[in-house]
């Protein structure tokens, strides 16, 4: 096979590309976002069915002759980073989450296939682990070679990918600075970049007002910037649309319901959907549910509105923390996948989010408000027929509600401020008398 290769492109269509290794954020004519390009001509001249056996071949849960651990982005290398030399990969062994067919919530919603993409289960418990694993390898292939040099790789966070970067940096040995909005964070989020040594600097600000701080950073030099901007975030995201189609036998769903925030997640199904058709491997694309919390919807104003442009607002305080954000970055990306993938937006208040973790629960899942903000967006499509009973639909689970302790104790205690708990369930306190014990089995 030819060595396949991949640089930096405007995404409004601007001449001219760049090195995957060059630390530039937008285009320099434009100030368009980037986007990263790959030489389709040459992944052409493997077949889709040559693809699909050689992607089938390398998903094994073993390490490799090296001891590198399994990796589902790096099985797609060639697609994601290809001319990133194995010495200079950083991967955790990420990816190769399970879809987990949802049987008895697609019963009691009313949807004839309903799977959940788990990726919380990854290394730090999110999707963020999926792009960080590209960025930090790049960077450090970029510091090795001598083609970058900065103080630190940085992020802002509300969280997630705070865990992602530091953990990634930790294993290359590279320094790292978070920048989340103080206050704003469950403690299992914070502790994460704490407990890998990365430097925290918790802002008087929301996540917006941290982003500005980090990309002024990032201007000057000082830092490397790790958010979603960065299309090299995009770029191991993407791989989660590919699994999908592997884990369905080369097949797609009529609908991925993915919760979205900074709207890169949606951009990158849709790069990777969209690559897979193009080089052969599946027929067509899904249809995109972008879901949101109603408390920072202006992706959902805009779709609502018929509108291109997203206008900013300021993010009220929500159960998906995760998902507070403004002014997503990545909005003209996530238009585009909308358009690609005759896609919607939706929005769950704050009781409708929490009502859909509770019910996911009970039927085994365990799931982190983000979730819950899809899983509710999914079943008032299904409610109003956007999404037909016959319709195989996949919810992306982004990350690991063991994060969310606090909330989900909340919820059963009641204590969530003008949100209904029908489903809550609390310890019984009895004596240490059988049968006192016996009368409460219930059943």
């Amino acid at each position: 096979m030819p060595q396949p290769t991949a640089s930096f492109r405007c995404f409004s269509g601007c001449p001219g590309t760049f090195p995957l290794t060059q630390a530039i954020y937008r285009c320099p004519t434009c100030d368009s976002l980037l986007e990263v390009a790959h030489d389709l001509d040459v992944l052409r001249k493997t077949s889709g069915a040559e693809w699909r056996a050689l992607f089938d071949a390398r998903w094994a849960p073993v390490s490799n002759a090296a001891g590198t651990p399994p990796s589902g982005v790096w099985t797609k290398r060639e697609w994601v980073a290809p001319e990133i030399p194995d010495e200079a990969i950083v991967t955790t062994g990420e990816g190769m989450t399970p879809l987990y067919p949802a049987r008895r919530l697609a019963t009691e919603l009313g949807f004839g296939e309903l799977f959940v993409k788990q990726c919380g289960t990854t290394h730090t418990g999110s999707f963020k682990d999926l792009g960080m694993t590209v960025l930090v390898s790049v960077v450090n292939h970029a510091m090795r070679t001598g083609a970058l040099s900065v103080r630190a790789i940085a992020c802002a966070s509300t969280g997630d990918t705070s865990a992602a970067l530091a953990a990634y940096g930790a294993a290359a040995g590279l320094p790292v600075v978070v920048l989340l909005p103080r206050g704003m964070v469950s403690v299992a989020q914070l502790v994460q970049p704490l407990a890998h040594g990365a430097k925290v600097l918790a802002l008087e600000t929301d996540f917006d007002g941290c982003m500005a701080v980090v990309r002024e950073l990032a201007k000057r030099g000082l830092v490397y910037l790790a958010n979603s901007m960065n299309p090299l975030r995009i770029e191991g995201q993407k791989t989660v649309a590919l699994e999908i189609a592997q884990q369905l036998a080369w097949t797609v769903p009529d609908w991925v319901v993915i919760p979205s925030g900074n709207m890169g997640n949606a951009a990158a199904l849709f790069a990777g959907f969209t690559m897979a058709k193009e080089l052969g491997l599946v027929d067509r694309l899904p249809r995109l549910c972008i879901a949101q919390a109603a408390k920072a919807n202006p992706m959902y104003r805009a779709f609502i509105a018929g509108t291109d442009e997203v206008t900013p607002v300021v993010a009220e305080p929500t159960q998906a923390s995760a998902i507070r954000i403004g002014n997503p970055v990545s909005a003209p990306r996530a238009m585009a996948a909308l358009r690609g993938m005759n896609g919607v937006v939706e929005e769950a208040t704050e009781a409708e989010l929490a009502d859909a973790c509770a019910r996911a629960d009970r039927t085994g899942l365990y799931a982190d408000p983000h979730t819950g903000v899809a899983i509710a967006c999914a079943r008032k499509l299904r409610d109003r027929g956007v999404i037909a009973a016959s319709e195989r639909v996949v919810v992306v689970s982004t990350a690991s509600a063991l994060k969310f302790t606090e909330l989900k104790l909340a919820y059963h205690e009641s204590k969530l401020p003008d949100v209904p708990t029908p489903l809550a369930n609390v310890p019984v306190p009895l004596p240490p008398d059988v049968d006192v014990v016996v009368k409460n089995l219930g059943g």
